[in-house]
């Protein structure tokens, strides 16, 4: 048994597909099968029932495959700890936001750490919420900037600001007319929104009372992980949407081509944290991390047009 055979049940247990497990793991697809068959040989028991449809772990492959992930954790903490022996801020850290705070946080944030860390440069990713919870969770990353609530076993989480919501929307927009925009007045069949899976569309429907539990005819979905598509289409006078304040002066339109506007209080916002695991021995390097965050988002409010 070795750590390498515990990380391919592990991830295939996850991607339950041997081509996925396979590319995820960076090995070929039968140098992952023989790795999982060889440890349910050494073990006696079939870890996974296999079909030619799908991969499922069996009841004592659960079992099996939950120990492993924690033998992994822990294999991780011994590499973490010997490394942060030395200096906790001289090794990469592995850093995770979501889609929607990522392209707005980084470029601000990696000079800043550069001048208070210069040694420990960011591994970075921007994905989902529950893709950076597993990575987090199986060490993959060291921390995650995410949006709360945000609850998991074992993970610490640190609130590090909040931020307002606005509305975005072509400038011959009749509402550019107004200082303030209602709340109510988004239940509207214009208005663009994330795709399912994006948390900040779920925010956007929770602080939008008119929205929430509204018939999803009334509001156009964009499968698309980034707001600057839906900055785009704004632009080109397709509908209206709702940004958080980072995102509102990220852009490189003329003057004339959009407006934003500040919804009437009280304004809906979102809180910003930061989550790493309780075991994660350099509390040094998320210390610098969450104050350079907090130093680097701090943000004024667009000047009115």
């Amino acid at each position: 048994m070795t750590l390498t055979e515990l990380r391919y049940i592990v991830t295939l247990a996850q991607e339950q597909h041997f081509g996925h497990a396979a590319e995820r793991c960076h090995v070929s697809q039968p140098t992952l099968s023989v790795g999982v068959k060889k440890l349910e040989d050494e073990l006696g028991v079939l870890i996974f029932e296999r079909s030619k449809s799908a991969v499922r772990l069996t009841p004592v492959g659960e079992g099996i495959v939950a120990q492993a992930q924690k033998v992994l954790e822990q294999a991780q903490g011994i590499r973490e700890l010997a490394q942060a022996g030395k200096n906790q801020l001289t090794a990469p850290l592995k850093v995770g936001a979501i889609y929607t705070v990522g392209p707005y946080l980084f470029p601000h944030l990696i000079p800043q750490l550069h001048r208070v860390a210069p040694q420990m440069p960011l591994y970075i990713e921007e994905n989902f919420t529950h893709v950076l919870r597993d990575k987090l969770r199986n060490g993959e990353l060291d921390a995650i900037i995410i949006a709360l609530p945000f609850n998991e076993a074992d993970v610490l989480t640190l609130q590090l600001y909040d931020e307002p919501f606005y509305v975005l929307m072509p400038s011959s927009h009749p509402w550019t007319e107004k200082k303030t925009i209602d709340a109510s007045l988004l239940n509207d069949k214009s208005l663009l929104l994330l795709g399912e899976g994006h948390c900040f569309r779920d925010q956007v429907l929770e602080a939008c009372p008119t929205l929430k539990g509204s018939d999803g005819a009334k509001h156009t979905t964009v499968e698309s992980s980034s707001l600057e598509t839906i900055r785009h289409m704004v632009a080109s006078g397709l509908g209206i949407s709702i940004l958080p304040l980072s995102a509102v002066d990220s852009h490189h339109y003329a003057p004339g081509v959009i407006e934003v506007r500040p919804l009437s209080p009280p304004v809906p916002f979102r809180t910003v944290a930061i989550a790493w695991r309780a075991s994660f021995p350099r509390p040094k390097a998320i210390e610098i991390l969450a104050d350079s965050i907090r130093l680097c988002s701090v943000a004024k409010p667009p000047a009115a047009s």
